[in-house]
C-alpha cells in the first residue's frame, strides 16, 4: 500500500500538533483484562488510555461517516465475527475498488511491531489510521480532501461533541483529526486476545483446556519437525511483535515460498512486499508473519487471500513452497512457477511430511487458537446497532 502526497500532507499535519496531548489529565484509568504474564500493549505517551477515550473509538470505528460517500467504516473490512477481518480474498473500498491485499486481523494489533503486511515504516495505529482514511491507492475510505466535512459531521452530530470533550478533557475544540485518530487507535489497541483453549492451557494451567489432538500438534507446531514457531512463535504467535518494557526490534519478514516468478524470486507486479517500498532485490515476497491467533476464523489466508483454507495452507507448507500451474494469469501477468524454489525463501520452510493423523492434530491445534469470547465480546461491538 503506497503513501501518496496528500496523505503525506495529513500525517505531517497531524504530527505537527493537529490534534492536542491530553497526557495532563484522562478521565479514568484504563486496567488492562490480560493474563498473568502477558504485559500490555505499548501506548504512546501522548495517547493514552481511558475509558471514554476507548468508547468514542469504538463508536468512530463503527461509524460510515468515516468514509466519503458514508457506505463503509473501519468494520467494513474488519468484523468482530471474523476477528476483525472481512472474510474476502481481497478488501474492498468504499468506491469498489478491489485491493491488492486481504484485510488484516486486528486481534492484539497493539502489540503488532509494525502494521500492514510490508511496510517496515508504519508502526503506530494512530498514523496507520489515517492511511484507510486518505489514501487514494488504493483508495478504501476516501476521505482525501474532505477532512473538514468529516469534522463537521462529527460536529454536528448529537453525541460526538460530548463524547470527544470526555475523552480529550483538557481542550477548547477536541473535535481535530489528530484525536481522531488517537481515539480509533486507542480502540484497537484494547482490541486484546487471549482466552481460546490453548490460552487457558498456556495462561491458566487449565490441563483440561486442549484434547489429546490438540496436544500433539501443539507438540508437532512448536517443534524441530515443522518449524512453524520461527515465524509464529511467542505470546503473539508471531515473531513480529511488541509489547510494553520490550527494548529490541522486532519487526519481521518472511518470504514464504508463495510465487517465484523468474530468478529474482519475483512475486506480482505491485504486490512484492517490502521490495515494493525498498526496491532491494532480496525484499521480494518478504511479508509480515501474521498472529496466528483466531485463525482458523480469518481465511482466506496469505497476503493476497490466495489460499482458502487451513488444510491448503498445511499443504503449502509441506511442499515447502506453492507449485503456480503453467498459464495461471493474474491482472494479464503470468504468475507461475515453483515457489520452492524461490531464491528469497525463508530458510525454515523445508517441507515436511506429515500422517493423516499428524495432519488432523495440526489443524485441531489451529483451531484451539480460537478466542470465542473475543468474537462475541458486547464491548467490541456494532454500537449502532445496539442502538
Amino acid at each position: 500500500m503506497q503513501t501518496i502526497p496528500y496523505l503525506l500532507l495529513v500525517l505531517i499535519l497531524v504530527g505537527a500538533g493537529c490534534g492536542s496531548s491530553d497526557a495532563a489529565s484522562e478521565p479514568e484509568e484504563w486496567v488492562w483484562d490480560l493474563p498473568e504474564g502477558v504485559l500490555p500493549p505499548r501506548v504512546p505517551e501522548d495517547n493514552p488510555m481511558s475509558e471514554a477515550k476507548v468508547e468514542l473509538g469504538r463508536f468512530l470505528f463503527y461509524d460510515k461517516r468515516l468514509s466519503a460517500n458514508e457506505t463503509q467504516s473501519c468494520a467494513s473490512c474488519h468484523q468482530q465475527d471474523l476477528a476483525f477481518t472481512d472474510g474476502l480474498t481481497q478488501a474492498k473500498g468504499s468506491t469498489g475498488e478491489i485491493h491488492p491485499r486481504n484485510s488484516m486481523m486486528l486481534a492484539n494489533a497493539g502489540y503488532a511491531a509494525s502494521l500492514t503486511w510490508a511496510n517496515d515504516t508504519l508502526e503506530k495505529l494512530e498514523e496507520q489510521a489515517l492511511v484507510p482514511m486518505f489514501g487514494e491507492m488504493p483508495v478504501e475510505l476516501g476521505m482525501a480532501g474532505v477532512d473538514e466535512e468529516l469534522l463537521r459531521r462529527m460536529r454536528d452530530d448529537d453525541r460526538y461533541p460530548d463524547m470527544f470533550a470526555s475523552a480529550f478533557p483538557n481542550e477548547e475544540d477536541p473535535i481535530v483529526l489528530g484525536n481522531i485518530t488517537k481515539a480509533i487507535a486507542a480502540f484497537q489497541r484494547q482490541l486484546t486476545s487471549f482466552n481460546s483453549p490453548y490460552d487457558r492451557w498456556t495462561y491458566d494451567r487449565d490441563r483440561t483446556a486442549l484434547n489429546e489432538s490438540e496436544q500433539r500438534g501443539m507438540a508437532l507446531f512448536f517443534g524441530e519437525k515443522l518449524e512453524c514457531f520461527h515465524c509464529h512463535g511467542g505470546f503473539l504467535l508471531s515473531q513480529a511483535s511488541d509489547h510494553e518494557q520490550n527494548t529490541f526490534d522486532q519487526k519481521s519478514f518472511m518470504n514464504n515460498g508463495l510465487y517465484n516468478l523468474d530468478e529474482d524470486g519475483s512475486y506480482p507486479t505491485g504486490n512484492q512486499g517490502l521490495y515494493d517500498l525498498s526496491f532491494e532485490p532480496v525484499d521480494k515476497g518478504r511479508f509480515k508473519p501474521p498472529s496466528l491467533r483466531n485463525i482458523a476464523v480469518t481465511a482466506p489466508y496469505m497476503h493476497d487471500g490466495s489460499i482458502a483454507t487451513l488444510e491448503e495452507v498445511i499443504d503449502h507448507y509441506a511442499r515447502g513452497g506453492r507449485l503456480v500451474p503453467e498459464g495461471t494469469v493474474i491482472k494479464g501477468q503470468d504468475v507461475s512457477g515453483d515457489g520452492r524454489d524461490n531464491p528469497n525463501k525463508s530458510a525454515f520452510i523445508k517441507g515436511f511430511e506429515l500422517t493423516d493423523q499428524e495432519r488432523e492434530d495440526v489443524l485441531a491445534f489451529l483451531r484451539a487458537l480460537t478466542d470465542e469470547e473475543f468474537l462475541t465480546n458486547p464491548v467490541n461491538s456494532d454500537p449502532f446497532v445496539e442502538e
